[in-house]
């Protein structure tokens, strides 16, 4: 089996071609996948919704994988690069180190509210190797007799390696459809496409707390580099963490009404303690 990273791109850019690094976000260049031409007009794409009905549609039977789920926006937009690549995602894996809580130190009922929105099952382990924690979580799924062809990770510039020997080992295809595209092409789909994404955690030397519940919008990368131009637009170096509360593959939307802020371990959080499913 094919253990290559798969780079879906409609466009075929590479990093150093991908020139949406600008502050302003180009509304004309969002990369909306290969859907299918004959049944959609792109010009006329509602940037803030996708029919999900054009995502089935789209479907090829390429296989069917698991997610690396954090919550955060990469995971979901890698998901959901999967999908419309045609992978039946079957799990959202997610993995809670115990020994060092960081930015992704997030409360796991958030997670099952976007797995009820995703209609795709959540497993939620703690973890002190989260490799042998991965390679654990997918052999007791081959064994309770789920196909499992390929894992799919939200990784831009980091855990190649790691992920590579994962999957050699496991005999998985590694999929990783953001993998080397700039921070800022990416905010720029996540915006087009309808993706609704707030801050769920920022290092507290870097940003205040005011940031958090931030929703990252078509001002985002101005204001960040206006507050401090050293840090990158999707949080690549720990900066900050996300909270997707909205996306096209959602039946859903997940509403905040409850939360605190709070300083933990040099970071600030938003501790969401009530959650309510809305209309999209």
């Amino acid at each position: 089996m094919n253990t290559e990273p798969v780079l879906i791109r409609s466009d075929g850019i590479k990093k150093d071609d991908d020139k949406s690094d600008n502050c302003k976000i180009d509304k004309g260049n969002i990369d909306k996948g290969n859907l299918d031409e004959e049944d959609v007009d792109k010009e006329k794409i509602d940037k803030e919704k996708i029919d999900k009905e054009k995502i089935d549609e789209k479907k090829v039977d390429k296989g069917r994988v698991v997610v690396s789920w954090t919550g955060g926006k990469d995971g979901c937009l890698a998901c959901y690069g999967a999908i419309l690549e045609g992978f039946e995602v079957t799990h959202l894996l997610n993995f809670r180190e115990i020994q060092r809580r960081g930015s992704h130190d997030i409360n796991p009922a958030l997670l099952y509210a976007q797995a009820e929105a995703l209609g795709i099952p959540l497993i939620h382990k703690d973890f002190i190797s989260y490799e042998q924690e991965f390679k654990k979580a997918v052999r007791e799924l081959r064994d309770s007799g789920e196909i499992i062809d390929g894992a799919v990770f939200g990784h831009i510039e980091t855990h190649k390696n790691l992920v590579d020997r994962i999957c050699r080992e496991l005999g998985l295809e590694l999929i990783m459809p953001l993998w080397q595209r700039s921070s800022g092409q990416i905010i720029n789909d996540l915006t087009g496409l309808g993706f609704e994404v707030i801050l769920l955690s920022v290092k507290a030397d870097l940003l205040g707390k005011e940031w958090l519940g931030r929703k990252i919008d078509e001002n985002f990368i101005c204001d960040l580099k206006k507050h401090n131009p050293s840090i990158d637009p999707c949080g690549e170096n720990g900066e900050f963490h996300t909270f997707v509360t909205n996306c096209p593959l959602f039946k859903n939307k997940i509403n905040v009404t409850e939360s605190e802020m709070v300083l933990r371990g040099g970071y600030w959080f938003l501790e969401i303690s009530k959650l309510e499913a809305g209309k999209k």
